[in-house]
């Protein structure tokens, strides 16, 4: 299914599909981007709209056509299926089609190690592909753990605690990728693993951003494609960590984690901090899902900036897709 993604369009889901005529407009100004999006079935549709608005606003005059897809091997509900055969193209039309670029997303893991996913094989063949198919292929998060490990056999690493929050990401090195781009960048990270920096500059990844905190953030690797690798999710809304946290928060009233979750870093204000130590208080003694009913009044903090991070690099991102070759603009 195509949808075609322009600056004055209202965006709510894939199934927004233009009239024929107007798919008819503009062809020499168009990019073709797909998004494989494999994450969990909360979040599919989430992850839907937030990339088509991000890509809307980072587009500028240019026009898109986007296309949803998600890895057949990755479990899903009966639910997340039916929106997915209904309103996705099928995985096979990748291959048929022109791509100028490509944004992958991670999984939830069902198995110990990456290479034990029931996905992984579909996955693999995704990224082979990818390398000489493509101008250039984002790989968001788990995406991103999963394409080193087959690319050059870098594992990632578990981290003490699960790294949450909104983190201040510096510039490494000058990259068009960057060029514009608010330093710091402030950029969502909601992981439970890392790759460390070292590895992926030993076997040839260049780092362009990373965080003090938070570790490596932006890395990538040129081949016929090129390769963009975030370890964050620049493209969360400014409610998608809360979202997480207040999920991760019922898991454990429900006995379904054992650990209370730490609060996002740099995310929530003083007084809703301060508020929700209090209820966690609560939560480990009367350890029950309807304690959910009693969670306070939420508020982010003033200067946490969504998605100003993100337009940037997407931005950059397009300008790099839309050049003759794919491959010619020079570094800063």
């Amino acid at each position: 299914m195509t949808i075609l993604i322009d600056r004055d369009q209202v965006i709510s889901s894939p199934a927004l599909v233009p009239a024929e005529g107007d798919l008819a407009r503009d062809r020499g100004a168009e990019l073709t981007i797909g998004l494989i999006n494999n994450m969990p079935d909360p979040a599919l549709k989430a992850t839907e709209r937030q990339f088509m608005k991000l890509l809307q606003a980072a587009a500028g005059s240019r026009r898109i056509r986007f296309h949803c897809f998600s890895l057949p091997s990755v479990r899903r509900s009966p639910d997340a299926k039916w929106h997915i055969e209904s309103e996705y193209s099928d995985l096979a039309d990748l291959r048929r089609r022109k791509f100028d670029g490509l944004i992958v997303t991670g999984a939830e893991p069902v198995a110990p190690e990456l290479d034990q996913e029931p996905y992984w094989r579909d996955l693999t063949e995704l990224i082979d592909w990818a390398k000489v198919n493509t101008r250039s292929t984002i790989w968001s998060c788990l995406a991103a753990h999963a394409a080193v490990l087959h690319l050059d056999g870098i594992a990632r690493r578990r981290l003490p605690s699960k790294c949450h929050g909104i983190f201040d990401c510096e510039a490494v090195t000058r990259d068009p990728l960057t060029r514009g781009a608010p330093m710091p960048l402030k950029v969502s990270h909601s992981r439970l693993n890392e790759i460390a920096e070292s590895e992926l500059v030993e076997a040839g990844y260049r780092v362009l951003t990373r965080s003090e905190e938070a570790g490596v953030d932006v890395f990538i690797r040129q081949y016929a494609s090129r390769f963009v690798f975030f370890q964050g999710h620049p493209e969360y809304d400014a409610l998608s960590l809360q979202r997480e946290y207040l999920r991760d928060v019922g898991r454990y009233l429900a006995r379904e984690r054992e650990n209370y979750p730490n609060l996002p870093v740099s995310y929530f204000d003083a007084a809703t901090e301060e508020k929700l130590a209090r209820f966690e208080k609560q939560a480990r003694h009367q350890r029950h899902p309807a304690l959910t009913n009693e969670l306070p009044a939420l508020n982010l903090r003033a200067d946490i900036a969504a998605g100003t991070a993100a337009a940037a690099l997407f931005r950059n991102w397009l300008q790099y897709l839309g050049t003759d070759a794919g491959v010619s603009v020079p570094a800063c």
